[in-house]
């Protein structure tokens, strides 16, 4: 288990978590406001593609960590 780069992981499977809570939070509203369906959908895209865009330092960092440990271990 050495090898596995574990940060970058944990790094995606937070911005998964992030893209899920989108889509489970604007599926709601648009269920519970069907005249506004299009225009909730059109904000959760906006707000899914913010939620990789931050998620892509930290996983930049996560992936440099992850080098450099394995670096250091072999």
């Amino acid at each position: 288990m050495t090898g596995l780069p574990i940060r970058t992981i944990i790094e995606i499977l937070h911005v998964a978590a992030g893209l899920v809570a989108t889509v489970v939070i604007a599926w709601i509203a648009a269920w519970s406001y069907t005249p506004g369906t299009r225009d909730i959908w059109i904000v959760a895209g906006f707000a899914m593609a913010a939620v990789v865009a931050m998620g892509i330092n930290p996983l930049r960092r996560a992936w440099a960590a992850d080098l450099e440990s394995a670096r250091t271990s072999a």
